[in-house]
């Protein structure tokens, strides 16, 4: 199964953006992305059996100069990707880093594979009744 960060790490390697997934590691070049997730949801069905799953995601964007043609392209490469983004923010400026700090918080729905495999717990109670 795909997931959200698998996609956005294929959407910054096509921007020439370096990335990683919570933290970065290393000498840090003068702009990054780190990837963080932030939720995975089913959406409510009828027959209790989900189809989909969103995945979020939120890409904090550090860059030393200006961010906004970056934080630009970014954005449009998420939407054209497929993307919803469902929140964008400058965070602030790191003082002691020089960064500025731009947060793109992004969703996408994936389909679930293997369905047939779930089933349902059987739930038993370890508490018996005198």
């Amino acid at each position: 199964m795909s997931s959200i960060l698998t996609e956005l790490v294929s959407v910054m390697d096509k921007l020439g953006l370096p990335v990683e997934t919570g933290v970065f590691s290393g000498k840090a070049p003068e702009e990054y992305a780190v990837l963080t997730p932030l939720a995975e949801t089913f959406e409510v069905h009828a027959d209790d059996r989900p189809q989909h799953e969103t995945q979020e995601a939120r890409v904090s964007l550090y860059s030393r100069g200006s961010y906004l043609r970056r934080k630009t392209q970014v954005v449009n490469a998420l939407l054209a990707g497929g993307f919803t983004v469902t929140n964008r923010r400058y965070v602030g400026h790191e003082d002691g880093t020089g960064y500025h700090h731009y947060a793109i918080d992004a969703a996408m729905n994936f389909e679930l594979e293997d369905m047939e495999k779930w089933q349902p717990l059987a739930l038993t109670s370890s508490i018996t009744r005198q």
